[in-house]
């Protein structure tokens, strides 16, 4: 059934943050383009200036995705999220040992043309980075990935690890070089100042970070700070920001004091400069309730996304606690 926007509706669904122009040097989505994509499923946006047009909500391959106890009912999510207008699939090689892969893996094999696919290399070593890489091609049953992160940067003496001589960073340019990556970019809900030294040096054409409104502008060396102190020389910089944390592992969702709904804290990352939020969803309902909240977002104002800080402020101290010691189930 196609759905009219009047010229409100269109500026509301594209104007979170204006993604088309201030994360990309891309040319702009025209209005007859941008409503055309509204009709015909979730919202994309412009990846910064990979060029790539992603699904707002992304399917998240983590420990939620774990979650399934059977391969076929995670496969069939994953098949449901595509045909219902998801196209950005994030995955990862420590995600299950190479389970999620390998579950995503069985999609590729008939719909690899059909996404935007990242996964992410948790390695610090070059050797080990690079032969991990061919086994995830394997896994994931395609020759190459859309964009490949280093995973889940920690504090500045990780990132002088990854840029050692024999190091991940030399690993992730040269898979970038022969194709079998087309992009590269690093991950980060550890330390904010960290993150933001290494897309300040390197030439990443990605990121993604932990963005809630419990992240806004905590301070530095905490699991806060990356909307404040990251976002801005990200944008600078053109590149492609990927949203995660939404929920803050669930220590800020809820209808308790200090908490905040789905709804609200989805809508809050999608009025970010972001290009997609990445969200796991371990189950079918909760997939599809996601994908129905994608559909029909509208950007928070300035006053609504301070009114969701301070909702969530009781939260703050137990999310900051938690996250630094989660790793996302990163190796050395």
């Amino acid at each position: 059934m196609s759905i009219k926007l009047n010229r409100r509706d269109f500026l509301a669904t594209t104007a979170a943050a204006g993604v088309t122009s201030a994360c990309s040097q891309t040319a702009p989505v025209t209005e007859s383009a941008a409503v055309e994509t509204v009709a015909a499923s979730i919202p994309k946006r412009i990846l910064g200036r990979t060029g790539a047009n992603v699904s707002i909500l992304a399917f998240g391959g983590g420990s939620r995705f774990g979650m399934y106890e059977k391969d076929e009912d995670a496969i069939a999510a994953v098949n449901e999220a595509i045909d219902s207008g998801i196209n950005y699939l994030d995955t990862a090689m420590a995600y299950g040992d190479g389970l999620s892969q390998k579950r995503y893996g069985e999609v590729m094999k008939t719909r690899r043309s059909e996404v935007f696919l990242a996964t992410k290399v948790p390695y610090r070593n070059y050797d080990k980075a690079m032969q991990e890489m061919e086994r995830s091609l394997k896994d994931l049953q395609t020759d190459h990935v859309d964009l490949l992160h280093i995973h889940s940067l920690l504090k500045m003496d990780d990132l002088e690890e990854i840029e050692k001589p024999d190091g991940v960073l030399k690993a992730v340019y040269k898979i970038r070089d022969e194709g079998m990556a087309r992009f590269i970019g690093i991950t980060s809900h550890t330390d904010a100042e960290t993150m933001k030294a290494a897309i300040e040096r390197h030439d990443f054409n990605c990121l993604q970070m932990a963005l809630n409104p419990a992240t806004h502008a905590l301070p530095w060396g905490t699991a806060g700070g990356f909307e404040d102190l990251v976002l801005p020389v990200a944008r600078e910089k053109g590149m492609g920001i990927l949203a995660m944390k939404i929920v803050g592992q669930d220590h800020l969702i809820g209808s308790e004091e200090g908490k905040a709904s789905i709804r609200d804290l989805l809508f809050y990352d999608m009025s970010l400069p972001v290009a997609s939020c990445v969200v796991g969803m371990p189950t079918v309902e909760m997939l599809r309730e996601n994908i129905a909240l994608a559909r029909e977002f509208k950007p928070l104002n300035e006053a609504e996304m301070q009114g969701l800080r301070d909702q969530v402020q009781p939260s703050v101290a137990a999310y900051n606690r938690f996250m630094r010691h989660h790793n996302d189930e990163c190796h050395a």
